[in-house]
Order: C-alpha cells, then structure tokens, then sequence
C-alpha cells in the first residue's frame, strides 16, 4: 500500500478568509454570508491576516520552507454550493512547502519515520449540501453559512504504507494543531476533513528496470473519523488487489477514481473519475494582491510555537524517567494535563509513580465527571502528599486511593480525609509485634515460606488485616518473610 493524504484544517478566526462574515458554527442556514462570500458580481475580497498568521504557524510546526512571495489562485468548478464558480486557492506558489512531520508508535508496531508534507496552503472553503433522505422526497438545500471560511490544506507526500501509520499520521497532525490552538478539530462540524489516495505497488518479476506495477490511484471521500479512514484504507487496498487479479496487466485500463466511503456498509462506492490539475483551469486571481513575508515576520511568528507534542514527550521521559507509551499518553490528554503532571513529578519526585496516579485514577474521574484538569479538585502538592505517604509505606495503594476519593468528596486535605476514614499511621514497632505474632500462630505457613514459597505469606497479609485494616500490606509481607527466615 501507498498512502498519501490531504487534510482540510478549519482556522479559528473569527471571520472568513475574504470578509468580515463570522465562522460561528449552528447558525441558522445562510444567516452569514454577504455579497463577497456569496460572489455578487463587483464584490472584492479583502485577506484576513489573521488567518495566514495561523497557516503560517502550522506550516513552521510542520517544518515547511516559508516562500517569502506567494499568490491566490482560482481553482474552478462548479458546484451547487459554491456560488461564484470557483473557490479561491493556491496553486503553483503556495504559502509553505517541503515539510516533514515525525510520527512513531509508542507500542512499536511499525518502525518511526519522517512523512513529508508536500505542501501547506490556504483556500476558502465551499458550501454545504444538504440532502433529504426521506423517501420519495430527494430534496437538496444549500447552506452557504461556510462559504469563505478559511482552510488550510495539508497534503502529505505518498510515504504511509499501511492504515496504521495513516492513523498515526492523523493522530500526530491533530494533536499538533491542537497544541497550536489554530483549530478545534471537530470532525463533527467539519473543522477537520480528511481525503486519502492510496493505491498498491506490485512487484513485477518481468520488468526489466525492477520496477513494480501501480495500480490507479483512487481519492477516498466521506471519512468521518480517523477509525473510519484506517477502514476505508483497508478495505479499499483489498478491492484493488481483486480488481488487479481480474484484469492483470489489464490494469492501466482502469481509471482513476474519486470514492465514498459508505461507514454503514464498510465499503467504498464510486463517484466520479478523478480529476487532474488541468481540469480546475487554474489561473491568478486579479482580485488579490501576492502576499511577501520577510524573514522577520517569520521568525515573529516562529517564536510563537511553544513546545511542541514530539518535544514535549521526549523531555517527559528524559526528566521523568518514564517510559515512552507513558509520556505518549500524557501528551495526548493536553498541555493543561501535562502542567499538572510535570508540577506533581516535580513536587513528589516520584515521575512514574505520578505517571500512573495521573494515568489510572485522575483522568479516570476526570472521563467519569466529563470535565478538565483545571476543575480537578486535588491540587499537584495535596496528590504529591498522598503519594509520599503510599510510597512510604504509611498507605497501600488500595487506602491511598479511598484517601483521594475522600479528598475529591469533600475538598479536604490528606490528613483530614484520613481522620474521617478512620485511617491511622501503624507504627513500625506496632507492626512488627503484630508479625511476629502472626509467625508463632502459623507454623505450616512458616514452613512453607522457608521452603521457598514466599507466596504463602499472603494469608499473613490477610490475617493482618483482619486485626489492623490500617497496616500496610507489603511492609506486612516483607517482615513476615524476614521473620520465618530467622524462626
């Protein structure tokens, strides 16, 4: 498989690319638009600079050359939705090119590697269609309200070779934008938009120059989710490779195609026959003036973009000691997420051990609640003392997590939540008077453990337990097993 992709990224402005309209997405159909947008005739476009600042932005997150003169273009063809007969773009002089962005998987199912960007450019996007479905109605409304909203397209080099990595890829660019605050990415609402050509190499043992035999690129459409694009992938490189065994070295007959993807049913439909550069006429837009960006401007807006989620990561692991799925995890939940662990980390010195209080019992309450780090009730240095006193031994895990959902409760402190769950530090000597005990009333568990067994000394725990639900089970075992090696 070969996988290329272009993703339509919606800017957070809060006007159009062209006009002063607002992008507010729900409003009611055709209540924003105006004579640019709607493409009177005489009606003159005006750059949002606002909108090239963000483009701008993404395309040095994404390691793209910055050309320093670039121009808009129009792409015509027509559309119900689109009003003037062509959409503003960029064609032969985008605004960023020759990029890279880094992908891996923290589960090592492929190897990382670079996917290059071919280039990052910004257009106006169209309408909307929308289709009754009722039967025997077939009705189509046009909702204009999106007409002019500015997009940035991304469009990878054909270096994916599997689902997987396309999903990564996505996964990665996402959360990019995200860090960036450039775009909400709501697929939902049509702020992300993904199409992706793929087709297959075949290796060919005749061909004299080694080369293998392509199957026709085919554009996929209609992808709603990252999940729905690693199956529309799937399934699409399964029907090429039937369609390649029916008609063999046939297969340069078939043309290229522009699909849908069809997520009830699983498959691919087809469209319409792909369309090449030459079929959108391209040619300058007279209206507007090329755009030139000096090499300050640049570095202004470079200076802009915090750290980024690879770097993020790497420092996590370097500081922290923790693993690269850990830091991974960390990363994707949000820079607000990630402040909160880094300040615990910090405070408790203890990074794993932070990692996983955040990973398994935070962000458990913060899905369960359905709200952000920011509301958590349990500040870094109050979750940093419960920490210390479970690493201590004062707590095991299972009372350090009653203690938190205490201090959740009621907003209390550590030792406030302990007093009300009746929770009392056992002292040492107390505990080792307890095991010893323990010892002299169970000679066959003794017997065994001195055997070899250490498991046995978990009916000490229990037994413990039983006397003093505040006693720390492993600092339990560990003075059980040391106490039947002296007996």
């Amino acid at each position: 498989m070969v996988i290329g992709l272009e993703v339509h990224v919606q800017l957070d402005t809060k006007s159009k690319l062209f006009c002063r309209c607002s992008t507010k997405f729900g409003s009611p159909p055709n209540t924003q638009t105006c004579p640019v947008c709607t493409g009177t005739p005489g009606a003159l476009p005006v750059l949002n600079r606002e909108a090239y600042a963000l483009s701008m932005k993404v395309a040095l997150a994404l390691n793209c050359e910055i050309p320093k003169f670039t121009k808009w273009d129009r792409k015509q063809y027509y559309y119900p939705d689109l009003p003037k007969g062509y959409q503003i773009s960029q064609f032969d002089l985008p605004m960023s090119q020759n990029g890279h962005l880094a992908i891996s998987d923290s589960k090592d199912a492929f190897e990382p590697k670079k996917v290059g960007i071919t280039r990052a450019h910004l257009e106006e996007d169209a309408g909307k269609s929308v289709h009754d479905e009722q039967a025997g109605v077939a009705d189509s409304q046009i909702d204009l309200n999106r007409c002019g909203t500015p997009l940035l397209e991304i469009v990878s080099e054909p270096d994916m070779f599997s689902p997987l990595e396309a999903k990564a890829y996505l996964n990665e660019l996402k959360l990019l934008l995200t860090y960036l605050g450039v775009s909400d990415c709501n697929m939902q609402e049509g702020s992300l938009r993904v199409d992706a050509n793929v087709n297959l190499h075949i290796p060919d043992e005749n061909a004299a120059d080694g080369r293998p035999i392509a199957t026709p690129i085919v554009e996929i459409k209609n992808m709603n989710s990252f999940r729905a694009v690693e199956r529309a992938l799937a399934y699409e490189a399964d029907r090429q490779w039937e369609v390649w065994q029916e008609t063999g070295q046939k297969i340069g007959d078939v043309p290229k195609q522009t699909r849908g993807w069809d997520d009830s049913a699983q498959v691919t439909r087809g469209q319409r026959s792909k369309e090449e550069s030459s079929d959108y006429r391209y040619f300058p837009d007279p209206d507007l003036v090329p755009v030139v960006v000096t090499d300050a401007e640049i570095e202004e807006v470079r200076g802009q973009l915090g750290e980024l989620p690879a770097a993020l990561r790497t420092r996590l692991e370097e500081t922290f000691g923790i693993t690269p799925y850990d830091s991974d995890v960390l990363v994707n939940q949000g820079r607000a997420l990630v402040d909160y662990y880094i300040e615990l980390a910090e405070t408790s010195g203890e990074g794993k051990l932070a990692s996983n209080w955040v990973q398994q019992d935070v962000l458990r309450y913060l899905n369960e609640q359905e709200i952000e780090i920011d509301a958590f009730t349990v500040r870094p240095p109050a979750l940093a003392e419960l920490l210390a006193k479970v690493k201590g031994g004062q707590l095991d895990t299972s009372r350090g997590r009653e203690v938190l959902a205490e201090m959740i409760a009621t907003e209390s402190s550590v030792a406030d939540a302990m007093t009300k769950l009746g929770i009392a530090e056992v002292d040492d000597s107390e505990l080792v008077d307890l095991c010893k005990q323990l010892i002299a009333d169970n000679p066959k568990i003794v017997a065994d453990i001195q055997s070899g067994n250490q498991k046995a000394a978990g009916a000490l725990i229990g037994q413990a337990k039983k006397q003093n639900p505040n006693v720390n089970p492993s600092r339990v075992r560990e003075l059980c097993i040391e106490l039947a090696s002296q007996a």
